[in-house]
């Protein structure tokens, strides 16, 4: 029995089918979560941060003095004390008056009278007020969420932040072998990209039971992996053109040509190619702009470097560019193609328009990160 899926005559330009996909896209209504569940989630408005520490605070276990009382001691000039010190722990305030804190061997107590054997100056051994978090300070709103950033709102004493987390709900089509390992590799980066994720796979590869699945009401971002194809099992497309409306199917990039985008109602519908490469270089492609515009993500951070040597590509299709950094210079592993040896060793990934022919040796090209 032959698919009732078919790919177009020409194949849609990357641009088209990313714009198509894009449109009307709006960010997500700001929530409220706990820290412990923001890591990864991209920041929405954020109240100015409070100064902290709120006191100065001693940034080591000693004695706690004041500088100019301690004026030209040392160990063969011990200075006597008036009023013996007082010990401070990494943490505490520091007593009234005092501005420095001194090793606890600065101090000699064996004889009648306390001695101190070294001078210091004003805010040895302190950190000052606002010396960690500065007054008006914030997180960016558009910021993905990191582990420093959540240390610097515990350390604000904030409990929970207001965060943008769009809804994706992912569909695995089985496949006829039962490899699950794109569906496991999607769903490890979607988590990665801040997104709320249900996984469901669908009853059978059938056309019926994958629109079955397909609950756009529930979702920001719909997302299908595997069936996307010309097969005779292949009926992704053909299920979302049953409920809703293609825009694209068959995108002129590579990997990732038997890709598709539609939509049911409003919500965004992406269908992703079941073998790994395909289905990554989609995900880079289409998915992450659809997650970044519904996060309100600031733009994506890139290195720029020059290429160790060429890249070719052909005119009319976007290719993806393995890289890994090779003394200061991006070397090519594999273009258009990404077998999975060299995506695992690759640090980088570079997208080439479909107008362009590649890049020279030595040219400067902006690609994204693999690895933090």
């Amino acid at each position: 029995m032959e698919s009732a899926q078919r790919l177009p005559a020409s194949l849609t330009p990357l641009e088209s089918a990313r714009d198509g996909l894009l449109q009307r896209l709006a960010a997500v209504t700001s929530v409220e979560v706990p820290l412990a569940e923001a890591l990864g989630c991209i920041a929405a408005e954020m109240p100015a941060l409070a100064v902290f520490p709120p006191d100065d605070i001693a940034v080591a276990d000693g004695w706690a003095l004041r500088a100019r009382d301690l004026v030209g001691a040392s160990s063969y000039t011990p200075l006597p004390l008036a009023k013996p010190p007082v010990w401070v722990e990494a943490g505490d305030a520091l007593p009234e008056g005092c501005d420095c804190v001194v090793d606890s061997d600065a101090i000699d107590r064996s004889g009648p009278m306390v001695q101190v054997l070294t001078d210091a100056i004003p805010g040895q051994g302190v950190r000052r007020i606002g010396g960690d978090i500065a007054a008006g300070s914030l997180v960016a709103a558009g910021r993905r969420l990191g582990l420093l950033d959540l240390l610097v709102m515990r350390a604000a004493g904030l409990k929970a932040v207001t965060v943008r987390r769009p809804r994706l709900r992912i569909v695995n089509v089985p496949a006829a072998s039962g490899q699950e390992m794109t569906a496991e590799l999607i769903l490890a980066n979607a988590r990665a990209a801040g997104a709320e994720v249900t996984f469901i796979a669908a009853s059978s590869r059938d056309a019926s039971d994958i629109a079955e699945a397909l609950d756009p009401d529930r979702c920001d971002l719909l997302i299908t992996i595997g069936g996307s194809g010309v097969g005779r099992s292949d009926a992704a497309v053909a299920a979302l053109a049953g409920c809703g409306q293609v825009v694209a199917h068959g995108i002129a990039m590579q990997p990732g040509r038997t890709a598709a985008v539609g939509r049911i109602a409003t919500t965004p519908v992406i269908a992703l190619p079941g073998a790994p490469p395909e289905a990554l270089a989609a995900w880079w492609m289409l998915a992450l702009p659809a997650l970044d515009r519904l996060s309100g993500r600031l733009p994506r951070p890139s290195v720029t470097l020059p290429l160790a040597r060429k890249i070719a590509s052909g005119v009319g299709i976007a290719e993806i560019a393995l890289l890994a950094r090779n003394d200061g210079a991006w070397m090519p592993l594999a273009v258009g193609d990404m077998p999975i040896e060299r995506m695992a060793r690759a640090d980088a990934w570079l997208a080439i328009p479909g107008g362009s022919e590649g890049h020279a040796a030595g040219t400067a090209v902006d690609a994204y990160l693999l690895r933090d």
